[in-house]
């Protein structure tokens, strides 16, 4: 043969390898059997525990594992992962998987010890031939050391160290080998190839050959075929190149060169491979697995599920190490979500607002003395960036910190949290005040978290349910009176009812203000001028349905690691937040709402004790309904989006008035713009309806007489003091204090009569004190005064003529 340098090259290239190999050989069976001292002028003990040693992950190696979310009916919602993997042990694995992993990869992994040095040769000569085919040395464990230390690195996001451990360096080789040496003096070699299959990337996005099974083949990997486990065997050396999806025919080549791997080493006969040479690759099998939320069946419901498992204390001590843990600790996370109950709720608020009306729909359901999220659905239920179609990546119904986007105004469901406060102040349910149809509360001062301050600017506020005059809180809700209650929310003090909101769980959808922040503001946040989210309100009246509990929306009822080992899941941290008492008072109150108020008309017609609020804004812009039982409390909501016509300000056409008037294009609805009208007989009705069907009938436990009437006290001594001054001492002790024009006739018309009651009279604490002033004699009494003086006139003339006529008949007699 001529001289070719190429050629010599060659040679000299496969005898330096050859040289090096054998002293690496050398050298690592040398610490296997020989003490290293000499080779490495240390102590025998010294060199042999540093042979043994190994890194963390490959003492406890946990290949990411994917983690699946579970609905109450166990049917799978989502997965999350880094990598799709779900692991399974070696009696689990088909044994054709194995025979045909070790085929391809070391079929003398159960003969040789780490480093196959027969293999390794062999690869070295085969490499050096330049026909453009190469061939792996590295037995099974060197595969398995070098793919865990890539994970290492990977699930650490240190890009460096990835290059590092997969380097063609003799460094590398050697460490790589000093591990898989010290790896299987630990475990076994079943151990090891069950680790392997586990960690393998098979392509597609599929880690392990359970997760490959189910991704190519619809079939688990106990179930595969001679010629499915080929398959997956010959993806292991390039899972993009012979992928067979997107490259059929070189994933089939690959496959067939397993094949006749297998029936060279006499792992199968001719007959079995020619049979699973003839089986064709049905892209029908084919099942993608979803990572994350978009796309599943409740994709917001999905995300909150996420959004709740960072904040899991349980998961890891940072965001990141809770997200690494979700993504790659193959937990199983079950959940509350049932799926009847949120189909339902899904169907009432699709069926009045669609995806891709200007509109915004939400309904939400918590149950009372959980915290347990039962429904949650939005008139947007897809997930996506496609805002034509009605997607979007917002949850509507929560707070920016879970997801949401933005709050809403919600109207006059806000008064039921003025009179859980002013109960709790000790203003009772009979308090009593004149409410006008419109009234000016500009000046007007109250009690804020930072003293004592007033009403900014001009204020006027009128009532819109044509109920007016003197009446209790009762009358004052059942008709959603605002005169009524800016009253009381001043009585009551800002501060107190804005930190009633707080407490029972009201969320502020501002990014950077908290509920209880807008306590200096106008007392118009009784008429509910906050922007709120949704799911907050529902959280708010299950705890009046609890009677005072208060418990942080939860989903996630179960966590469970791969290992079986339970972790916590994020509590509800149920605790009282008002008394039993004033709960139940406010229960008593939203009861009046549903029999004989405006919540009338979404009352649910079977008897039980329910509970309601209605919720309507000044511009109409929203209409909610807040309601609830003892087991249920759900919250309905119809907001325009203000992004979208005809609801863009300085945007032609606009529409002034909000959702009232208005025609939904996809339903065809027409809005009324009511919370009663809109979001609760539409919504809220149908839905809590079907879903207290199997539900029993419990009632509201009755409020105590402080709360009906108040504590009874008496009235102070107002002797001597001037109608102003008095009227102040009263007020300073919590009366209200009303004028009353009555009849007098002691009293000149518009002089002050006296007080109702009088000094030292008993009287319910917070009670009304009335200033008497006269109007004048009554008319009654003038008319009767008139009456009896023409009679005794008349009486005195008739008497005076029968006198005089007695007199006449006297003289006549005489003569």
């Amino acid at each position: 043969m001529p001289f070719s340098p190429k050629r010599a090259g060659s040679i000299a290239y496969s005898m330096a390898m050859f040289a090096i190999v054998s002293v690496l050989a050398g050298v690592l069976i040398a610490g296997l059997f020989v003490p290293v001292a000499g080779l490495m002028g240390v102590g025998t003990k010294a060199a042999a525990d540093e042979l043994n040693n190994l890194p963390a992950e490959l003492e406890t190696p946990t290949p990411p594992t994917r983690s699946r979310v579970l609905m109450a009916d166990g049917k799978t919602l989502a997965f999350f992962y880094d990598e799709n993997r779900i692991y399974v042990s070696l009696p689990k694995i088909a044994p054709v998987m194995r025979q045909a992993q070790l085929a391809i990869e070391d079929h003398r992994f159960y003969e040789h010890g780490a480093l196959d040095i027969k293999g390794t040769l062999r690869a070295l000569v085969r490499n050096s031939t330049n026909d453009g085919v190469t061939q792996g040395g590295s037995s099974i464990t060197q595969q398995y050391v070098k793919m865990v230390q890539i994970e290492a690195c990977q699930a650490k996001g240190d890009e460096a160290c990835t290059k590092a451990v997969q380097a063609p360096t003799m460094e590398r080789k050697v460490r790589e080998l000093r591990y898989a040496i010290a790896l299987e003096k630990r475990l076994t070699k079943d151990q090891i190839l069950e680790r392997y299959l586990n960690i393998a990337y098979y392509g597609e996005g599929a880690y392990g050959v359970e997760a490959a099974a189910r991704h190519y083949f619809s079939t688990s990997a106990a179930k595969l075929t001679l010629a499915r486990a080929a398959m997956l065997a010959g993806l292991v050396q390039n899972p993009d190149a012979n992928n067979p999806v997107r490259n059929l025919g070189a994933a089939l080549d690959r496959r067939d060169t397993v094949l006749n791997r297998m029936a060279e080493l006499n792992m199968i006969n001719s007959d079995q491979m020619a049979r699973a040479k003839k089986e064709t690759f049905d892209e029908k099998k084919v099942k993608p697995t979803r990572n994350g939320c978009v796309g599943t069946r409740y994709p917001f419901l999905c995300d909150y599920v996420y959004r709740t498992l960072l904040n899991t204390p349980s998961l890891g001590g940072t965001v990141e190490e809770r997200e690494n843990m979700i993504k790659r600790g193959g937990l199983t996370i079950q959940t509350a979500i049932d799926p009847k109950t949120q189909d339902l709720a899904q169907k009432r608020v699709s069926s009045v607002v669609g995806a891709k009306d200007p509109l915004i729909s939400t309904m939400n359901m918590i149950q009372p003395g959980t915290g347990l999220i039962v429904a949650m659905a939005q008139s947007r239920p897809v997930m996506g960036s496609d805002v034509k179609k009605g997607q979007t990546y917002w949850n509507l119904a929560v707070d920016p910190a879970m997801g949401g986007i933005q709050g809403y105004q919600a109207g006059s469901t806000f008064k039921a949290f003025t009179a859980a406060a002013a109960l709790e102040k000790g203003i009772p349910l009979s308090k009593r005040y004149n409410a006008a149809a419109s009234m000016n509360f500009s000046g007007r001062s109250f009690e804020s978290c930072s003293g004592r301050t007033h009403v900014y600017g001009n204020w006027r506020v009128g009532n819109s349910t044509g109920h007016n005059g003197n009446m209790d809180m009762y009358s004052g809700a059942a008709w959603s009176v605002n005169t009524y209650f800016v009253q009381l929310a001043l009585d009551t003090g800002m501060c107190n009812v804005t930190k009633m909101a707080e407490k029972l769980g009201v969320k502020s959808g501002s990014r950077d203000r908290d509920i209880v922040d807008f306590y200096n503001d106008k007392p118009a946040f009784t008429l509910g001028s906050v922007e709120v989210s949704p799911l907050s309100m529902a959280e708010a009246y299950a705890t009046f349905a609890a009677r005072g509990i208060h418990c942080n929306p939860v989903i996630v009822s179960k966590i469970t690691t791969r290992t079986g080992k339970d972790l916590a899941p994020l509590d509800a941290d149920c605790k009282r937040v008002i008394s039993k008492d004033v709960a139940d008072g406010v229960n008593r109150l939203l009861t009046r709402v549903m029999t004989s108020g405006t919540g009338a008309r979404a009352r649910i017609p079977d008897g039980r004790a329910q509970a309601g609020k209605t919720g309507t804004i000044d511009s109409n812009e929203a209409v909610w309904f807040a309601g609830y039982t003892p087991e249920i409390a759900g919250v309905a909501m119809i907001s325009i989006d203000n992004r979208k016509k005809p609801f863009i300000r300085g945007k032609y056409p606009y529409k002034r008035s909000g959702v009232k008037g208005y025609r939904v294009p996809s339903s065809g609805i027409y809005l009324e713009g009511s919370g009663s009208g809109d979001a609760g007989m539409k919504i809220w009705k149908p839905v809590m309806s079907n879903y207290l069907a199997d539900k029993p009938r419990t009632s509201f436990k009755t409020p105590p007489s402080k709360i009906l009437h108040g504590k009874i006290t008496r009235v102070p001594y107002l002797g001597g003091l001037s109608i102003a001054a008095a009227t102040t001492k009263l007020q300073q002790e919590g009366f209200s204090v009303v004028r009353q024009f009555v009849y007098s006739n002691t009293t000149p018309k518009y002089g002050f009569v006296g007080w109702s009651p009088g000094s030292y009279s008993r009287i319910s604490e917070f009670g009304t004190v009335t200033a008497l002033f006269s109007k004048g004699r009554d008319p009654a009494d003038v008319a009767a005064e008139r009456a009896a003086k023409k009679k005794a006139a008349a009486e005195k003339k008739k008497a005076a003529e029968e006198k005089k006529k007695a007199g006449q008949d006297g003289g006549n007699g005489g003569g």
